[in-house]
């Protein structure tokens, strides 16, 4: 996408303008830029219990560095509460880790239950789609020779 085509603002060939396309830019009128501008997302979203999982590990590991550095502040200003702080840093540190690794399980679990979609419809679910009508046709035909064969008893016709 190009910078104009962005900005609403693409320059139209001089002496050519469209029915009902308002002032055109080389009549003097100023195209309004626009403040914010829709373009389509690169990636897909997060799935629910992953994004889920990834915002809790963010919140736990910004309170485990918040923790840590008022840790190290006290530790400068010789307070009693150093000790403690410390402590508790390094608990806030396994638990921040461990939100990590499950925001990945999560995410390998999700994978795993839903599959990967690729857009178009991926080729292995075409695949499985063209697998299924094959079997049915050759069941639709297993069952009609079967209703000839009981119907006529291997014959034709019975004169």
């Amino acid at each position: 996408m190009d910078t104009d085509e962005r900005r609403g603002t693409a320059a139209s060939p001089a002496g050519r303008s469209g029915a009902g396309s308002g002032p055109s830019p080389a009549a003097g009128a100023r195209i309004p830029r626009q403040l914010w501008v829709e373009e389509p997302a690169i990636r897909r979203r997060m799935p629910d219990p992953v994004r889920t999982a990834a915002v809790r590990a963010v919140l736990i590991m910004s309170l485990t560095i918040i923790q840590a550095v008022v840790a190290f502040l006290c530790t400068l200003a010789g307070s009693w509460l150093a000790f403690p702080m410390v402590l508790s840093s390094v608990a806030g540190t396994v638990v921040a880790t461990w939100s990590v690794l499950d925001v990945w399980v999560t995410r390998q679990v999700w994978n795993q239950r839903n599959g990967v979609v690729s857009v178009p419809s991926s080729t292995a679910r075409r695949m499985r789609r063209e697998r299924r009508a094959a079997r049915r046709a050759a069941r639709a035909r297993a069952r009609g020779e079967a209703r000839i064969r009981r119907r006529g008893d291997g014959r034709l016709s019975r004169a």
